[in-house]
């Protein structure tokens, strides 16, 4: 039995907030991005103030679109008490750690995630891991531009650091009436969570189901070193839960958490029958293959992607690989500094 929620607009991006069932209000917020333009937060009654989670990016027009959909609920920024976010990403993450010094809210996240929190401001670099890992995918050409590649402007003097305290799998955090379930569903990130609300019968997903998008794998300061694995672990997890009405950061609020991950599961055996399928006709590295296959929804090819999203390109096609050796469909050699892959010619389910 699915949750029945409100009718959300068919532009998900129209500012808020918009009932999704009682006591759960959903929020569009801007983000400085080019092609995702929105994240969803999440307004909730915890019992003593409103908590938000994933509150976006801090920004002054951030902030307004927040205070605008509260002023429309009868509340102000000040009733804000709690921010949870799924993950430490900016867009999820870095309004809420501005609170904590001007509203004094507390900000809590997954423990895991102090992997990639800790390394941040230890390197110059914005990705200072994956130079090495790149190169190690027979890319070294996108690895020596992304050492050199500045930050763009909205990425520079952003809010961010450690959090008032780490979530952990199962705990309960308390609301007006009933409480959330932090489930830890890494993949996306190494901490992230999503939050099961039971008693509403919804899951508040973050990136880690989203009704249209495939999430990336890995993108963070300090990876995971099998993402993929993690990813598809995470997403059966959901299916031993009781279904829900998908809550996602980006897109459409949709009935069924079971339906999608179904899909998503389907999407990455078919992604790796084609990787298998591109090693069988000669190429050895993942950067190879992801130079072969198409990407994003507009299927374009690898180098017509921003230099950071042929990055998460490649790195996610060495996490499928991975999962391709793991289940003994290809066999690897590390006896030089790049890693190669040969397929084994036969399939099997992962």
């Amino acid at each position: 039995m699915t949750t029945e929620t409100a009718e959300q607009p068919a532009d998900w991006t129209e500012p808020g907030p918009h009932t999704v069932v009682p006591g759960v209000h959903r929020i569009p917020l801007p983000l400085p991005l080019t092609g995702l333009t929105a994240v969803n937060a999440y307004l909730l009654e915890g019992p003593d103030g409103l908590i938000l989670i994933d509150p976006g990016w801090a920004s002054p027009a951030n902030e307004e679109a927040i205070a605008a959909a509260l002023h429309a609920l009868g509340h102000q920024l000040s009733d804000l008490t709690t921010c949870l976010a799924t993950h430490h990403h900016w867009d999820h993450y870095t309004q809420a750690y501005a609170w904590r010094d001007t509203l004094r809210t507390r900000l809590l996240v997954g423990r895991e995630e102090h992997h990639s929190i800790g390394a941040y401001g230890q390197h110059s670099a914005r990705f200072p891991m994956h130079p090495e890992l790149l190169d190690r995918c027979g890319a070294p050409e996108l690895a020596a531009r992304l050492q050199t590649e500045e930050p763009p402007e909205h990425e520079k003097d952003v809010p961010y650091g450690l959090p008032d305290g780490w979530l952990e799998h199962g705990e309960r955090i308390p609301l007006a009436h009933d409480a959330l379930e932090v489930i830890a569903t890494p993949g996306h990130t190494r901490g992230h969570i999503v939050y099961q609300h039971s008693a509403a019968g919804v899951l508040f997903s973050g990136d880690h189901v989203l009704p249209t998008i495939t999430p990336s794998l890995g993108f963070e300061m300090s990876p995971a070193p099998r993402p993929l694995r993690s990813f598809l672990s995470s997403l059966r997890l959901l299916l031993n839960q009781p279904d829900a009405a998908l809550l996602p950061a980006h897109g459409l609020v949709t009935t069924s958490t079971h339906s999608r991950v179904r899909e998503l599961l389907d999407h990455h055996q078919q992604r790796l029958d084609e990787v298998e399928h591109i090693l069988m006709a000669g190429a050895t590295t993942a950067y190879d293959v992801a130079a072969r296959l198409p990407w994003t929804r507009h299927r374009r090819r690898l180098d017509h992607l921003a230099l950071e999203h042929q990055m998460s390109a490649v790195m996610e096609i060495e996490a499928h690989l991975d999962v391709l050796s793991m289940t003994g469909r290809v066999t690897s050699t590390n006896n030089s500094a790049v890693r190669r892959y040969s397929a084994r010619s036969r399939s099997s389910k992962f």
